[in-house]
């Protein structure tokens, strides 16, 4: 075996440094793909939030037929504990994400546990109220006739108020696809209504809201083509949130980071970025600030 130079060595050294730091730089620009599943096995995504270990309130189920979405409809209401169904509380509306359904943000989140958490935690009580919006409709009128946002506003509100609910000042709060519905819906009261309502949303909460800047970014089927992706453009339009108060939460490693800070900086809203993908885990680990949040919001 030929002796190598002292020198080569430490050219070869170099180069494997140079070549070292210059893919740990690709990878923590996103040049290189995968960066969220190299920092999730180093352990710099953060922990997955840990659902609270207190009992959950009751939850309402039923479902509607619903004209707007031209099918039957099924939704949920989630007290926290300590509250009857029949207590008057203020609502929050949960959007699931793409592929869920109303029963994801127990399912997946155990956001009646988060519930009962905050409101112990001194939070002033508040309902919540999850739907079915269809799996991958993005919480808008679509061409076929799936109108979410009706359901929302004609159906789900009247229905949440016969029940007894405080629907006149209430909230938003969803992730990923639901994320951005939940921002779409908040606005909607501003440009989209066409009969005055005695109800208007006063805060919304978005984790890890799908947002694209561009409809060519977007997922294949989100929207219906350019036009349908420029109406429900939420980006550029901050005069219409100027009544909402809202909090974006989005992970660095989300896919959705950029365009979601670039969104609470332009609103000037509360909320961060930090460490954390587009999971599950990340999303129950923001649950009790976004929680608080619209808490503090409803009961002010």
């Amino acid at each position: 075996m030929p002796l190598v130079s002292r020198r080569a060595l430490l050219r070869t050294a170099a180069a494997a440094t140079v070549t070292g730091a210059a893919a740990v730089a690709a990878l923590e620009t996103g040049v290189v793909p995968g960066r969220a599943r190299v920092h999730d096995v180093l352990g710099l995504t953060g922990p997955d939030g840990v659902v609270p270990d207190v009992p959950p309130g009751p939850v309402a189920s039923g479902t509607f037929a619903s004209e707007a979405r031209r099918t039957t409809v099924g939704y949920s209401v989630i007290y926290p504990h300590g509250h009857s169904p029949a207590a008057r509380l203020p609502v929050v509306l949960v959007l699931h994400g793409r592929g869920g359904d109303h029963t994801s943000a127990v399912n997946d989140l155990g956001i009646d546990r988060y519930l009962t958490a905050a409101v112990q935690a001194g939070t002033s009580p508040f309902a919540l109220a999850t739907v079915d919006g269809g799996r991958d409709n993005y919480w808008h009128a679509r061409a076929n006739g799936d109108d979410p946002v009706s359901m929302l506003d004609q159906e789900l509100l009247p229905l949440l108020a016969k029940r007894g609910l405080r629907t006149e000042r209430y909230g938003l709060l969803g992730w990923s696809m639901g994320g951005f519905g939940g921002l779409l819906f908040a606005t909607s009261d501003f440009f989209q209504r066409q009969v005055p309502a005695d109800r208007t949303a006063v805060a919304v909460g978005a984790m890890s809201p799908a947002l694209y800047r561009h409809f060519e970014d977007a997922t294949a089927g989100a929207f219906d083509g350019a036009g349908d992706f420029a109406d429900n453009q939420v980006l550029g339009r901050r005069d219409d949130f100027k009544d909402v108060a809202v909090r974006i939460d989005c992970g660095r490693d989300d896919p959705f980071a950029g365009a979601a800070k670039e969104l609470r900086e332009e609103l000037r809203a509360a909320g961060g970025e930090q460490a954390g993908a587009h999971t599950a885990g990340y999303w129950r680990r923001m649950l009790p600030d976004q929680l608080r949040f619209l808490g503090g919001k409803l009961g002010g």
